[in-house]
């Protein structure tokens, strides 16, 4: 059986992968962005497969991005890749101004070819001040986050229970753990999940 990389070189060098399934390469969800992955590395040494930053422009099925340590970074979406934002999406969904985070494999001439992108994602904790409407107002190290509930997207899990969809269990003051898709250049997150302890 063939590795994930040799899966991800073969669609970038032509060598017929062709259609490869997301789910072959790696995991569609969103924590999967935050999990350590790869080989070992020493400690404080860059990870050659990962790359973050904010997308400046677009070119055929490369995404060139600004890292927030100056670096840029050429990313390939090959048939292969998952991409996220608040969902599975495809390739048409990536925007210039969207953050991003990705896994793949560094190919000869340092591009990489990703298996996995995820798209303003945004992993942040803090506790509820407000609620009001579809929206929660968490504060966040002294800042406001207006976090918006989306229909037919958004879950909460509590440590006792399965994922739901109903959100009417979140109380003000209540620490919680948000993963969502920042909405670029604002204070705003729309919510995948809230992670709440009880």
């Amino acid at each position: 059986m063939r590795s994930r990389r040799d899966l991800l070189k073969s669609a970038v060098l032509g060598g017929g992968a062709g259609v490869v399934a997301a789910t072959a390469l790696g995991s569609l969800g969103p924590e999967a962005a935050f999990a350590a992955s790869g080989p070992e590395l020493e400690p404080g040494a860059p990870d050659p497969d990962f790359a973050e930053g904010r997308i400046r422009s677009i070119k055929d099925n490369t995404l060139l991005v600004l890292g927030s340590n100056a670096v840029f970074h050429r990313i390939r979406v090959v048939d292969g890749t998952s991409l996220w934002k608040l969902g599975p999406v495809p390739f048409d969904q990536a925007k210039p101004g969207d953050g991003l985070y990705a896994r793949g494999v560094r190919m000869p001439d340092g591009e990489l070819a990703a298996e996995s992108v995820w798209l303003n994602i945004v992993n942040i904790k803090g506790h509820i001040t407000n609620i009001k409407d579809q929206t929660l107002h968490l504060d966040h190290h002294g800042k406001e986050v207006l976090c918006h509930v989306i229909a037919g997207k958004s879950v909460a899990i509590r440590s006792d229970a399965p994922p739901s969809a109903d959100l009417s269990m979140l109380k003000v003051s209540q620490h919680v753990q948000i993963l969502g898709a920042w909405r670029p250049d604002t204070n705003e997150v729309d919510i995948a999940t809230v992670f709440s302890p009880h």
